[in-house]
């Protein structure tokens, strides 16, 4: 399991304490010191099973620069997306977790996080 954190973010720092109460076994990546590429926010876009503007955090000043607001969400696009939060990881929602068996989820809740543990 990875958790994609932002350790700045409050609902970052909940979901990890959430895994660790779990005592699940995960790694963190500090996206913002690591970012993701292009290819790895696809797959885990294809985990979520969502696009990139579901997980566009599009209120941040670097979203705002760019006007991405105002950006289509079409098939089209997709790659614009994409490319854009390459190159601004600030604007990836926080916190995801890939887990083990494939899934994925934005762990804001904590609903969301207990989703990705593994039954016993």
């Amino acid at each position: 399991m990875e958790i994609w954190v932002n350790p700045a973010c409050s609902k970052c720092r909940s979901a990890q304490s959430l895994l660790d109460e779990a005592g699940a076994e995960y790694t963190v990546r500090r996206y913002l010191d690591e970012p993701p590429t292009a290819s790895e926010i696809d797959e885990v876009l294809r985990r979520l099973e969502l696009q990139p503007w579901d997980i566009a955090r599009t209120g941040e000043p670097a979203a705002v620069e760019i006007g991405m607001r105002k950006w289509p969400r079409t098939a089209a696009e997709r790659d614009r997306w994409i490319e854009a939060l390459v190159a601004h990881p600030i604007l990836i929602q926080r916190p995801i977790i890939t887990a083990d068996d494939g899934t994925a989820v934005v762990g804001r809740t904590p609903e969301a996080v207990r989703s990705v543990l593994p039954s016993d």
